[in-house]
C-alpha cells in the first residue's frame, strides 16, 4: 500500500509530494494529462516574497517586473513604480515541469493520462479508481490528496463540495509592439466586475487575458482588437485558454483519509486571482500536518481537521 497519492500534476500537487517524500513516505502523483503544465491559464505573475521563499529555478522566470500601468475607465492611466523588484514573471508550463522534476528527483512516481474516476475510503485505506487505455486500475494508500485544480469532481465525489463562486479567465499568447511592463485594464465594456491584463514575457511576447463572469472569450477578443487597433499588440488569432478560478475556498478541505489543496481547495487570493503563493503555503501546512498523522497511524477527518483550521488561520483574513 502507498503512503499517499496525490491527484494533480500541477505545483501545489507536486511541491506537496515532493515534500512527503522527502520524509520517506512512498508517494505517488496522478495527472490525466500527458504532461505537467499542459492546459494552464496563468499570468504567471510570482510576488517577490513567493519567489523568495520558495524552489523556483531562474530558468523558468521570464523575467522581473517592478512597475505597473492601471487603465481605469477614465482613461487617465496610473503608473506605478518602485526601484526594486517587485514580482517575477515566470513561464508557467516550464515551472510546472520542474517542479515535477523536482519530485521526481528524490522518487516520487509520476503516472500521466491517468484520469481519476472515484475515490473510496474506509478502515485499512482508500481506494483511488484510475482509468488508463480504456482499462481501470485500483491504487490503494493511506491516503488521498486533492491537488486537481478548479475543475476537477473530486471534492464532490469525496463529498467536500464545491467552492461557493468562482469568475472565469481567458488568456492569449501575443505578439508586441514596444510593452515593456505590466499593463492592468479597468471597465464594465472591457472585464464587468474584474480586470484584464498585458504581461510582457519576453521582448516582443507577450500574455493578454481577463476575468469575467459571462463571455470570457468575447470580451477578450474584443480587447486584442482593441489593442492590435492601438498598436500595442500584432493582430493574433491565437488559441485561447479558459480555466475557472475558485473566489471562495471550500466549506471544508479534509475528510477521513483526504485533504484538499491549491485551486482545487479555492485556496486562491479573491482580488487578483492568484493561486501559486497560496497553494505551496497551504501545501506546506499539509504536508507537517500528514506526516504527523501518517507517522501516528490516525488519517481520521478528526485528526486531519489540523490542517484546515492551521491554513485558514494564515490565510483567512486575506481571503
Amino acid at each position: 500500500m502507498l503512503d499517499a497519492v496525490v491527484i494533480g500534476a500541477g505545483p501545489v500537487g507536486s511541491y506537496l509530494a515532493y515534500g512527503l517524500a522527502n520524509r520517506g513516505y512512498e508517494t505517488v502523483v496522478l495527472e490525466q494529462d500527458d504532461r505537467p503544465g499542459k492546459k494552464v491559464c496563468c499570468t504567471g505573475i510570482i510576488g517577490r516574497e513567493c519567489a523568495g521563499s520558495f524552489p523556483i529555478d531562474e530558468s523558468v522566470i521570464h523575467r522581473w517586473a517592478n512597475s505597473a500601468a492601471f487603465s481605469p475607465p477614465s482613461g487617465q492611466p496610473l503608473r506605478v513604480w518602485r526601484a526594486e523588484n517587485q514580482a517575477c514573471i515566470i513561464d508557467r508550463p516550464a515551472f510546472d515541469m520542474a517542479m515535477a522534476e523536482r519530485a521526481q528527483g528524490i522518487g516520487v512516481r509520476y503516472i500521466f493520462n491517468c484520469p481519476v474516476r472515484d475515490i473510496k475510503m474506509d478502515d485499512g485505506g482508500a481506494t483511488v479508481k484510475v482509468e488508463r487505455q480504456e482499462q481501470y486500475r485500483d491504487y490503494r494508500t493511506r491516503v488521498v490528496v486533492i491537488a486537481a485544480g478548479f475543475h476537477s469532481r473530486l471534492t464532490e465525489i469525496s463529498g467536500l463540495g464545491k467552492p461557493g463562486d468562482f469568475v472565469m479567465g481567458a488568456q492569449t499568447e501575443v505578439n508586441t509592439i514596444g510593452a515593456g511592463e505590466v499593463e492592468v485594464y479597468f471597465g464594465q465594456d472591457i472585464a464587468p466586475g474584474f480586470f484584464a491584463w498585458l504581461v510582457p514575457t519576453s521582448s516582443d511576447g507577450a500574455v493578454v487575458g481577463l476575468l469575467s463572469r459571462r463571455n470570457p472569450g468575447d470580451y477578450l477578443r474584443k480587447l486584442l482588437a482593441s489593442l492590435s487597433y492601438g498598436g500595442k499588440i500584432m493582430p493574433t488569432s491565437g488559441r485561447i485558454n479558459y480555466g475557472g478560478i475558485p473566489l471562495r475556498p471550500l466549506k471544508k478541505t479534509y475528510g477521513d483519509r483526504c485533504i484538499v489543496v491549491g485551486d482545487a481547495a479555492g485556496q486562491v487570493k479573491p482580488t487578483t486571482g492568484g493561486g501559486i503563493y497560496y497553494g505551496l503555503l497551504c501545501a506546506e501546512i499539509a504536508v507537517d500536518v500528514l506526516d504527523s498523522a501518517l507517522k501516528s497511524d490516525n488519517l481520521s477527518a478528526g485528526r486531519l481537521a489540523a490542517y484546515d483550521r492551521k491554513w485558514r488561520k494564515r490565510l483567512g483574513r486575506e481571503m
